[in-house]
């Protein structure tokens, strides 16, 4: 019996067998298959070329930069040569690193950028937290107040910044007693005030994430604590802050970064550039000319990316360490989405 039926499909031709086959729902379900398939596949290769030109347009500044900076000067002048240099060399990053007086100048950048951080991280928590679980008079206005740090630019404000700090007084009592007003010109002490006070480099944007992380804290924590009989700080400090270690980490890397690259405030202030390392690398191209008598513009170009390579390389190593807390401490305190 199994033959005949065997023989029967054999009579058939290959036209009406996909008549046949185009007829029946197995049909439909393939082409629906096909359709979904070849619409994922489109929409995935739509969005890699989307990431591949997104990387492309930020990463390729980048390696050409670390490319140049290994190149001899045969390879600058040779056409033939764009990424891969045919005789790298390390001298660009030895001479860049002795007329940055690097290895010191990174070290007290990293040191005054991680007291920085420290202050900010603790200010702008307790700042955050008080916003988010206290009622006081004046909480909107002054959130509001928070609000227009983060919307209203640093540099409207450079004037009244500048002469604050270069006739520093306080309610006239400095110059009640000294006969003047200090000048705190070419010293850091003006960002460590401003950062106590809250009033530091994007801390606006530091408390909003804060608030923004305690406010999706359950309030049972806090109970708990208070019932067990610990009080405001030590709950604070205890309990809310430790289970705030996400937001922790992200403040802590944008606060280190950004301190770390400012060259605002550190202009405005009239800082000494064996404390900012960003301002030696802004004078490296003339030392290069001065005392080594190199007065190629692209030779010292080539210097000047293995400087830049070399004030990466810190802040490169911090996200890498701490990429995982990092991008954590994003997603939770409510900054995307």
């Amino acid at each position: 019996m199994a033959k005949e039926v065997v023989k029967e499909k054999e009579k058939k031709s290959p036209m009406k067998r996909w008549k046949e086959y185009k007829s029946s729902a197995h049909y439909n379900n393939d082409m629906k298959g096909l359709a979904s398939g070849s619409k994922n596949f489109i929409v995935n290769l739509f969005k890699f070329a989307t990431i591949i030109g997104i990387c492309y347009v930020i990463l390729a500044p980048v390696l050409g930069i670390i490319a140049s900076s290994f190149f001899s000067n045969a390879d600058q002048y040779n056409p033939m040569v764009y990424m891969i240099p045919q005789n790298p060399t390390f001298e660009r990053y030895t001479l860049a690193a002795k007329r940055m007086y690097y290895f010191k100048t990174c070290g007290l950048t990293l040191l005054y950028s991680l007291t920085l951080m420290v202050i900010q991280v603790v200010i702008c928590s307790m700042v955050g937290y008080g916003f988010a679980r206290f009622n006081f008079p004046g909480k909107k206005f002054l959130f509001a107040c928070v609000i227009i740090m983060i919307v209203v630019p640093t540099d409207s404000i450079m004037l009244p910044l500048y002469m604050s700090f270069k006739n520093f007084d306080i309610f006239g009592i400095i110059k009640g007693i000294n006969g003047h007003a200090i000048n705190m010109m070419s010293t850091t002490t003006p960002m460590y005030i401003l950062t106590f006070f809250a009033c530091g480099l994007r801390s606006g944007l530091y408390i909003y994430i804060f608030n923004q992380f305690f406010r999706g804290l359950p309030k049972e924590i806090e109970e708990a604590a208070f019932v067990d009989g610990a009080g405001v700080w030590y709950t604070y400090f205890r309990i809310m802050l430790i289970n705030a270690l996400p937001s922790v980490v992200t403040v802590a890397v944008f606060s280190m970064v950004w301190q770390y690259n400012d060259t605002f405030y550190s202009s405005l202030f009239l800082m000494k550039s064996d404390v900012i390392v960003s301002k030696q690398l802004a004078t490296l191209q003339a030392n290069i000319a001065n005392f080594d008598k190199i007065m190629d513009p692209s030779i010292q170009q080539l210097y000047v990316s293995a400087g830049i390579v070399l004030i990466m390389l810190p802040v490169v190593l911090i996200y890498v360490f701490l990429q995982k807390y990092f991008i954590e401490g994003v997603e939770r305190s409510g900054i995307v989405g």
